[in-house]
């Protein structure tokens, strides 16, 4: 099994029980989430609970949720949605950090020099419709994950910085 890791923070924020598809040369990733339930399980045993003087919820108590399975699974948290300064501001910061990180590889990090200009505009022009994520330590310099609903779909597609994502095989 693969986990990718935040370059920056270290935190697990996907694994290769996700497909993800390639999008703006390989800078980002789209990986699709979907709404899945989590907790008790009602299970029908067949018995009538009425015709054995029994009330129909006697001793359950269902804690069932409704998660988004990537949020739950790498335990992402949100953050609040940034207007386009903010936006901007990180975003600069995020390279700046980053770069150093892609010096290794030279042809990855002229890919991600590149292509992450488009990728920001991108975003910007999606930036009302984003919900914001980061991994579980909450880092202040940390990757950011992004959440859109596209075309009206129910379930999120998130969205990854590619180069920003450390591969580890466990």
């Amino acid at each position: 099994m693969l986990v990718y890791q935040d370059h920056l923070s270290g935190d697990e924020l996907l694994s290769d029980s996700f497909a993800y598809k390639e999008i703006y040369d390989g800078v980002l990733w789209e990986v699709e989430g979907k709404w899945v339930v989590k907790g008790a399980i009602d299970f029908d045993i067949g018995a009538n609970p009425s015709a054995e003087d029994g009330n129909d919820d006697e001793g359950v108590d269902d804690q069932a949720v409704k998660v988004v399975d990537i949020v739950d699974t790498f335990r992402l948290q949100e953050q609040p949605a940034f207007d386009k300064k903010q936006f901007v501001t990180y975003i600069k910061r995020y390279i700046k950090l980053l770069t150093p990180k892609l010096e290794v590889d030279e042809k990855k990090k002229l890919i991600f020099m590149k292509n992450i200009h488009a990728v920001t505009k991108f975003l910007l022009s999606n930036l009302s419709d984003l919900q914001f994520f980061v991994g579980e330590s909450m880092h202040d310099d940390s990757s950011l994950v992004f959440a859109l609903y596209k075309d009206g779909s129910s379930n999120p597609t998130f969205l990854y910085f590619a180069h920003g994502l450390k591969e580890v095989k466990c």
